[in-house]
């Protein structure tokens, strides 16, 4: 099935036609002109069965004894094909918010997961004749989309590389789009746009991983202290054996070192003592 145009005329000159169609019928009825007197009034009832409003962004689908006769979008008041069903399609911008669904991400973690998708239909027929209601058929193909783009990566990579829902949102939503596009164009409708709104582990682990990425945040944090402080004290060493302050032996440099790493490494404020005097 796929959307065309109907036949239609302008609204008010047919309801013009109509008016004046039941006028002829009542002088020939007074004439007692029956037979052409029914067949104006006949031919006026038929227009008026044939008068439709359509508003801004919304569409009318015209069906004529079973059949799809066309689709009428043009706002206005249209007469359009006589004894027929027109059925009515918002043609507006749409969101669709998803449930929180509790899904397994790659590594077997569950998480709960949740988005926003924005449509609008852009095929009328197919939207009406293709599925039983394409609200709800979008409705299901969200959730069903969003489980399958769950499945496929971690909730987090802990620095490793690869995509993850959390580290990597734009491409997920991309990712999600596509497939709905996929699984909606069915129904004549468009993906403008989809996004994750709601990511979390779910309750029964939430704890667990919580303590896992504070001990990854540690960990990173504490490796670029130590690769700090590495390299303050070279450059504090070669800066006292370039300007010849002072000449180390191995055994002294090495306590310097252990001392100067202490002493930035330390989460508190290091404490020197001060060496001011010898008793011997």
């Amino acid at each position: 099935m796929k959307e065309y145009p109907v036949w239609k005329l302008n609204g008010f000159a047919a309801l013009g036609l109509a008016l004046a169609l039941l006028v002829f019928a009542v002088l020939f009825a007074i004439q007692i002109q029956i037979a052409v007197s029914v067949l104006c009034l006949l031919t006026a009832l038929l227009i008026f069965s044939s008068l439709t409003v359509v508003q801004p962004n919304q569409a009318r689908v015209i069906i004529f004894f079973g059949r799809y006769a066309g689709s009428l979008r043009e706002a206005g008041f249209w007469m359009t094909v006589p004894l027929s069903i027109a059925k009515h399609v918002s043609l507006r911008v749409s969101n669709f918010n998803s449930k929180t669904l509790k899904v397994n991400d790659v590594a077997g973690n569950p998480v709960e997961i949740a988005a926003v998708v924005v449509f609008r239909v852009v095929d009328s027929a197919k939207a009406i004749f293709d599925v039983a209601n394409y609200e709800q058929f979008v409705e299901i193909q969200s959730e069903t989309a969003l489980r399958h783009v769950a499945t496929k990566y971690p909730y987090d990579s802990y620095g490793e590389q690869g995509i993850s829902l959390r580290g990597n949102a734009e491409e997920v939503a991309a990712e999600l789009t596509k497939e709905l596009q996929d699984r909606l164009s069915l129904a004549g409708v468009e993906v403008m746009e989809a996004r994750l709104t709601h990511l979390a582990y779910a309750t029964e682990i939430a704890s667990a991983m919580l303590q896992r990425q504070q001990a990854a945040a540690i960990l990173a944090a504490r490796q670029i202290i130590v690769e700090g402080a590495v390299g303050m004290v070279q450059m504090a060493l070669q800066r006292l054996e370039d300007e010849g302050v002072l000449e180390l032996d191995q055994e002294r440099k090495v306590a310097m070192i252990n001392n100067l790493l202490v002493a930035i490494i330390s989460e508190r404020g290091a404490q020197p003592i001060i060496n001011t005097s010898s008793l011997y």
